[in-house]
């Protein structure tokens, strides 16, 4: 049987199964990926605190945080939200990027930004939403993509954070997880 941990997400509770992403180093996996209900329930949840900074656009990086970011997006009556890619595409080629590492990635990955979305976050007040904080690198990263775009972070908000992240004054989450 697979170990689960529960997490209750402002009223709905969540069984994370629990992995081992190195040795001596477990985390509660939250996966957005497929399941509306609960993507719904943490959009609008989260859009409720993301609105109260006001911010003029919102910024994601892929992927988990793509339907996340859509459910805010359309709670706060956002035609638009930029999304930190990856990989550099072709159509990329005049963007921006930055490097990052995180906890679940074993190399340094790069954040690129299109020329369109840095249009779209150049002096605005930016959000960013993602799912999950823990070190903070992938935060890190976004948040110098939107500077280094002529914006202004004015919000960051996730759906759980991890571990000693639970403590940061600059976050807003909806609920915690230990990082095991």
């Amino acid at each position: 049987m697979t170990e689960t941990y529960t997490v209750d997400i402002c009223g709905r509770k969540e069984d994370l199964p629990v992995l081992e992403i190195a040795k001596g180093v477990k985390i509660c996996f939250f996966n957005l990926h497929g399941n509306t209900l609960l993507t719904e329930h943490c959009g609008k949840k989260l859009a409720e605190r993301v609105g109260a900074f006001k911010p003029d656009v919102l910024i994601t990086a892929e992927s988990k945080g793509l339907q996340l970011t859509h459910v805010v997006a359309r709670e706060l009556n956002h035609p638009y939200y930029a999304v930190a890619r990856k990989s550099k595409k072709l159509y990329m080629q005049d963007g921006i990027e930055v490097s990052v590492k995180t906890i679940t990635t074993a190399d340094e990955q790069h954040l690129y930004l299109s020329a369109h979305d840095v249009n779209l976050i150049k002096g605005k007040r930016v959000a960013i939403v993602d799912d999950v904080i823990s070190t903070g690198g992938s935060l890190s990263a976004l948040v110098a993509l939107v500077e280094k775009g002529g914006g202004s972070v004015v919000c960051r908000a996730f759906v759980l954070a991890e571990g000693d992240a639970k403590d940061r004054p600059d976050v807003e989450y909806l609920a915690t997880i230990p990082l095991l």
